[in-house]
């Protein structure tokens, strides 16, 4: 069985938080979860490409906020006062 780049990705991330020790609020958590972009004052769009280094810089904000991740479908986020920082696969 052959695990699909975007498998990969969630995997790796999954991986990096666990080591990290972030909370993580998935679908394991919730039943729904809405996240309105539309009311930040800015979205920032982390865009994985194979480099490690932009998971964990993402990661790295969640730490240093001291707040949580989100995961919905095959997306990161990092919510933080009006700001909504977002991980995503290309």
């Amino acid at each position: 069985m052959k695990i699909g780049k975007g498998e990969l990705f969630v995997k790796r991330v999954f991986e990096i938080i666990n080591e990290l020790k972030i909370p993580l609020i998935d679908e394991r958590v919730y039943d729904k979860v809405k996240i309105n972009a539309a009311e930040a004052i800015a979205n920032v769009i982390f865009k994985f490409e194979e480099d490690e280094s932009v998971i964990r810089g993402f990661l790295g904000l969640a730490e240093y906020f001291h707040t949580v991740i989100i995961k919905r479908e095959d997306k990161f986020f990092v919510p933080h006062d009006n700001m909504l920082f977002i991980l995503e696969n290309v």
